[in-house]
């Protein structure tokens, strides 16, 4: 028998969660980004409960020795799944996409039964998603067998099942002598100079009504930012262009958005959702930044969302001394990207149906 659902385990990881700081951005080490963001956020949301992420945890049932490693479902447990959004671009491939999968993919992406990570990937020209209902749609359908959940549900009334989504736009940066040049990047010392995001870039710069993915990116943009990012120039207060690291930015914080308000139609009233959003800074023969741009969490009828804003006009920046070297932060209106507002919205929570 399934006993009613108790929250208080996951309102206390919420809680924790939003006790947290965040800094959004600011170009820095993704390795800094993926730990300091993502991952502590996400481990303060989940600790206090059994970790199920293996599938040999869900062995119980079977009949060889493997049933000696099924988790004990009568713990406060939860379940996760991890999806994100990559360009398909290959610039926006290997070191990138390795430094997410080693330090947040191995934490809470599921892993096989031979210990091969299993995310739900998506690679759309120009990051974001190609529709973030569909993202959500497909990565909750994967998440849990019924059989499984109810199983788990009946297990404790305290378990719950942790949707986790991290969404990662790009662009490129040059270094052309005392400047740096946001929009395009090198794949390598011998290569000509090209865009990144090219997508994003070829949507603002020579835009094809017959081509979707350029629909599609205007869409995001919405119709005013792109009428103003394809005719005006942001820059920073040194006089740096940032046009195009802007538009990368809210291609991404529309696709959190997006996927976050659909997951309410996805997830039932034991679904804990954390969204991320983020643009990937590349740059030739060195490794990538990452500028972190928004988060959110879809919990017992409430989205709580904090990002950098939608309107491309609000957006400058600045270049500051990190590291040994000059690093963008995005400035929006006058907003303290440390100390962002969180948006709540209410939504109607679905039943387990157990």
């Amino acid at each position: 028998m399934t006993l009613p659902f108790d929250p208080s385990a996951a309102e206390a990881g919420i809680e924790r969660f939003w006790k947290l700081g965040a800094s959004f951005g600011m170009e820095r080490n993704a390795y800094h980004n993926y730990l300091n963001e993502l991952v502590s956020d996400r481990y303060a949301l989940i600790n206090g409960l059994q970790l199920l992420r293996d599938e040999l945890q869900f062995a119980a049932a079977s009949k060889t020795d493997i049933k000696a490693c099924g988790a004990d479902l009568s713990m406060p447990s939860v379940v996760t799944t991890l999806a994100y959004t990559n360009c398909g671009d290959r610039i926006h491939q290997g070191e990138a996409t390795k430094r997410y999968r080693d330090v947040v993919a191995s934490r809470f992406a599921t892993l096989s039964e031979i210990g091969e990570l299993k995310l739900e990937a998506f690679f759309p020209a120009g990051g974001g998603t190609d529709n973030g209902a569909t993202l959500a749609h497909v990565t909750v359908a994967h998440e849990l067998d019924e059989h499984l959940k109810e199983e788990i549900y009946a297990g404790n009334p305290k378990s719950i099942s942790l949707v986790a989504i991290d969404l990662k736009t790009h662009v490129g940066r040059l270094r052309q002598g005392d400047r740096q040049v946001y929009g395009k990047t090198q794949e390598s010392p011998w290569r000509e100079p090209r865009s990144a995001c090219g997508a994003i870039v070829g949507a603002l710069t020579d835009y094809h009504p017959e081509n979707l993915i350029h629909r599609r990116i205007r869409s995001d943009l919405g119709e005013r930012n792109f009428q103003f990012l394809s005719s005006q120039y942001i820059v920073t207060d040194e006089g740096i262009d940032i046009t195009m690291a802007v538009a990368s930015a809210l291609v991404a914080i529309r696709g959190i958005r997006n996927t976050a308000f659909a997951l309410t139609q996805e997830i039932d009233e034991r679904g804990l959702a954390h969204l991320t959003a983020s643009t990937t800074v590349n740059r030739p023969s060195r490794d990538d930044l990452v500028i972190y741009l928004a988060r959110a969490t879809i919990f017992n009828g409430t989205v709580k969302l904090q990002s950098l804003g939608l309107d491309a006009k609000r957006y400058g920046g600045r270049l500051v001394e990190h590291a040994g070297e000059k690093r963008l932060q995005l400035r929006y209106g006058d907003l303290d990207v440390h100390n962002l507002p969180i948006e709540e919205h209410p939504y109607k929570v679905r039943s387990s149906g157990l």
